[in-house]
This record gives C-alpha cells, structure tokens and sequence, in this order.
C-alpha cells in the first residue's frame, strides 16, 4: 500500500497556541497576548504564562504575526563596506542591541556604488524591513526616497544627508571638532607644515574633516597649502598611495594627520618603507583602533571615536522610532578625544 506523504497530524502533534497557554493558565486570551506583545503583567500571570510557554513547547509564528500586524521586527541596514573596521564594529554594536529586542538585522554591502545602493533599498523595502540604518553613499538621498514613502524610520549613520534633514535620524561626529583635536595638538609643537590626509572628496565626513583642519589652521595664521591635502578612498592601499605622494612632492613637510583608520595602516607602510622616522622626521597622528595605536611603534597618538556611543545612539533611535516613543527625527552629534601616543613631537630645527 502506499500511504500519502501527508500524514494526518493529531491533536496531540498538533503546534501549541495561545489558546492551549490560556487553557493551562486559567487566563485570558487577551493577557497571554499582551505577555507575547511585550506588555507587563502581574508578577504571579507572567510565572505561570513562561511556565506554560516551557512545558507546551509554544513558539511565536513571526512570519504570521508579521503578516497580521505588518511588522516584520527586521530591520535593514545599507552600507558603503564591509571590510571597513569603523562600519562593522558600530553595526555590530547595533546588531547585538536590536537583537535583545527581538529584531532581526539584514545587512547590504553596496561596495560605495550609488547604484548597488538604490537596489538594497528597494531590496530590504520588498523584504519588508520596519526600519532602515544607512550609512550613505549617494549624498543627495534620492536612494531613500521609496523608504520615506513607505513610512519607514530612516537613521543615517555618520553622514547626514541636507536635502533629507527634517525627515530622518542621524548619529554623527562632530568632525570639524575632530580634525581641530589633531591640526591643534601639531601647531602646538610648532608645526606649520602639516599634510592631511583626507577620504574621498565627495564623502561627507571627509569634507567636514578637512574644513576642520583648514579652519583651525587659519585660526592660528596659517595659510592652508593645496599640496599639503591628500585625497584617497578609505583603504589601506588609498592610504599607501598618498602618503607615499606626498613624502615624495613635499618634502617640507613636517606632520601628517590621517583622517581615517584603514588609510591610517597604509600611511604607516608607506613611511616605514622609506625609513622615516617617527616623531623625530615627522610627526603622525592617525585615527581610530587603539589596538593599532598600541602595537605601533613608536606606540601613535591617535583621533578615537566614541564607537559604542555611536553604535548604541544609532540603535536607540532606531528601537525610538519603531516603538512610536520618537515621532520626530532627531540627530545625535558625539564627540571624539585625542589619545596621546608617541609619534609627535616639535619639529627639527
């Protein structure tokens, strides 16, 4: 005989509900469902619903839930590259904090392609993301625009958007303060000839970064020099690049402040390559990971962000915003500390 390959279940195979948990508890419907949705209840109902939870096996059916309440309790997240250490220890930080509230996080690496970019929008928007956490790459936000449609949350991460503001979150440095720190601590020692090393010209932070720096400069002065400014994408190799660049077109030069960490690395190859010492040939500030500042040598004075502030800022705007406990959008501006290293000090004579 052959037999169905669909067994009839019976009652006793059958998936608990929420009426098997009510009929154990002697409760009503309506308690077990405000326990399920996060309410509080009466210390002795919550025993007794987590004791029946435990023995009848009961799981939550998300999918269906998310169905009938348009909630998927995902939330999406849009950035520019994986493999940047800044990118995914924050998001990581916001992965953890999401997950304790029961959200799952789907992560897209557009590579800082405009492009890649619109289609993980789209993409999270069909896979019925509640929120999205974007740090963007195309500056004018139209990639955003189907989400603000939708109604979704937007926190933007490290780089606010102008023709957005008013209509989505933001956690930030302040980076014109950021640069400030290091262009000050070199003047300080004397230094007048001081390279920057900045990201792409397009980005915002690296823009504001290098305003920070030529402000401060002729704050006290001193006549920002073209030459003196770098321009690479945040990478090792971008970093290597220019660094190499500029010990070879300016020999002047007396310090560099690398405004970003990975470029940081490619900085220091470059400079131990050619034999530069440092402070005494020149000075080095570099930015970010205190364990990179630790292992070098000499050990580096370093630009260090607030990472777990940042990563618990974006998630706590975003958990506000999901919860209707924030209704307007708001920016989160953090500050940064200069970490003292030895790898500055006044020039040579």
């Amino acid at each position: 005989m052959i037999c169905s390959g669909l067994a009839r279940r019976t009652e006793d195979d059958m998936a608990a509900t929420i009426k098997d948990i009510a009929r154990e508890t002697g409760l009503s419907l309506a308690t077990i469902s405000k326990y399920l949705n996060g309410g509080e209840l009466r210390e002795k109902n919550r025993i007794a619903v987590e004791a029946a939870i435990q023995k009848l096996d009961y799981h939550v059916n998300e999918y269906a839930r998310g169905l009938k309440s348009n909630r998927s309790r995902t939330v999406g997240v849009v950035i520019p590259e994986l493999s940047n250490l800044f990118i995914t220890q924050i998001v990581s930080i916001v992965e953890g904090v999401l997950q304790e509230r029961g959200y799952s996080v789907v992560i897209c690496d557009c590579r800082s392609d405009e492009e890649r970019e619109c289609r993980a929008v789209q993409f999270l928007l069909e896979k019925r993301v509640d929120a999205i956490l974007n740090m963007p790459v195309c500056s004018n936000g139209r990639h955003l625009l189907p989400a603000l449609e939708k109604g979704r949350p937007i926190v933007l991460l490290d780089r606010p958007i102008d023709a957005l503001e008013g209509q989505v979150s933001c956690v930030r440095i302040d980076n014109e303060s950021v640069a400030a720190l290091a262009v000050n601590r070199l003047l300080a020692l004397g230094h007048r000839s001081i390279g920057i090393l900045a990201g792409p010209r397009e980005v915002y932070t690296s823009r504001m970064r290098l305003k920070g720096c030529r402000d401060t400069l002729e704050a006290h002065g001193v006549e920002p020099r073209e030459e003196l400014a770098a321009f690479a994408d945040y990478t090792v190799e971008g970093g290597y690049r220019q660094a190499a660049r500029l010990l070879r077109e300016v020999p002047d030069m007396t310090a560099l402040f690398v405004s970003n960490y990975e470029m940081t690395l490619g900085a220091l190859i470059a400079l131990n390559e050619r034999g530069v010492r440092i402070p005494q040939e020149l000075s080095l500030i570099g930015f970010d990971n205190l364990d990179l500042a630790r292992i070098a040598r000499p050990p580096l004075t370093i630009v260090s962000q607030p990472l777990e502030e940042i990563g618990l800022g974006a998630a706590d705007l975003l958990l506000g915003l999901l919860s209707g406990e924030r209704t307007v959008p708001t920016t989160l501006a953090l500050s940064a500390s200069l970490l003292e290293g030895q790898s500055v000090a006044a020039p040579r004579a």
